[in-house]
């Protein structure tokens, strides 16, 4: 197979794999990929894994890189707070839930760091276009923060709330607070419930 017809059966690819090749061409040989590689023709993200090297990449692309790389897999914790500015801080890192095991690439890109979660609390995300075609999953706002607290326990006092920095006013402009209880009462954790029936008072109180 010759680089232009690969190019041309997965055009509009934001990322692409052996295996999606190999549906186009059950003889192609991943040498190729090698040679490809030092034309600057494709970029390796991580094993099997590849991408144009003429892809733009911003936060969008990376949500769908980090979508297709470990599924099933939704953006969320730390840098779907920092998405919505809930946080200040920049996160340099792409944070995700999973039903997989937990796990973390390091890409010339940066990290991608996913963490467990039954398939029971796999829910709570949405599908966000960003392009003709292309799409990927975050989680909503009220799930991204029930996230963050599920999965860092040792945060459940008013104190350590306030070392989030959380964005008030923000947080109250997207949190839907009848949203929020039906995804807690779905869960149905009682240490979870208590953090976040303390935390919804600190953020009305902030």
């Amino acid at each position: 197979m010759k680089f232009l017809d690969l190019k041309e059966a997965l055009k509009g690819y934001t990322l692409f794999s052996v295996r999606e090749i190999k549906k186009i061409d059950h003889t192609f040989y991943r040498r190729r990929l090698s040679e490809w590689q030092a034309k600057g023709y494709i970029k390796k993200i991580i094993r099997s894994y590849y991408m144009f090297s003429d892809v733009e990449l911003n936060e969008q692309v990376l949500f769908e890189i980090a979508n297709r790389m470990h599924q099933p897999s939704y953006i969320s914790l730390e840098m779907a707070l920092s998405h919505y500015h809930l946080i200040p801080e920049s996160v340099y890192g792409i944070t995700s839930i999973t039903t997989r095991k937990p796990y973390k690439y390091s890409t010339p890109f940066g990290d991608f760091t996913y963490r467990y979660v039954k398939p029971a609390l796999f829910f709570g995300y949405e599908l966000i276009n960003y392009q003709p075609n292309k799409i990927f999953k975050i989680g909503h706002p009220e799930k991204v923060i029930i996230d963050f607290f599920y999965l860092n326990p040792h945060i459940k006092s008013p104190n350590e709330f306030e070392s989030l920095r959380m964005n008030t006013t923000r947080f109250w402009e997207l949190i839907d607070e009848h949203r929020m209880s039906q995804f807690v009462e779905r869960i149905g954790q009682k240490r979870l419930t208590r953090t976040m029936r303390i935390f919804m008072e600190h953020m009305k109180n902030a």
